[in-house]
């Protein structure tokens, strides 16, 4: 098979996948559940944020996020989406270059609950 098609293939799986998985989630093992700002989500009218570790994980080693990114301790991190949009947390890979970037709310705020 030639490279071409076989990177043709590959593209439109992904796509398929990611189609598949737009949209309302549930956090699965080894996800995480960002919730604590539910006063500022309510009023911006978002749904909690699914992080998913592992999807990460697999792809990067712990040390390119921990400890230059974030504080692996619960609470540390104050996450927020001005500090996203300023090349912060999230924001230092999604920024339109390493990663999409910031602009469609559903991607991360996709919590539906247990």
């Amino acid at each position: 098979m030639n490279k071409r098609i076989l990177w043709a293939v590959v593209f439109v799986s992904a796509v398929a996948v990611g189609m598949l998985f737009s949209g309302q989630s549930h956090a699965e093992y080894g996800d995480i559940v960002l919730d604590r700002k539910m006063d500022s989500m309510k009023k911006a009218n978002v749904k909690p944020v699914v992080f998913p570790h592992w999807f990460h994980r697999i792809r990067f080693k712990c040390k390119v996020c921990h400890e230059d990114i974030f504080i692996i301790k619960k609470g540390a991190n104050d996450i927020n989406m001005q500090a996203i949009m300023e090349g912060k947390f999230c924001g230092r890979c999604h920024n339109g270059l390493t990663a999409w970037e910031p602009l469609y709310c559903d991607r991360c705020h996709s919590y539906e609950g247990k």
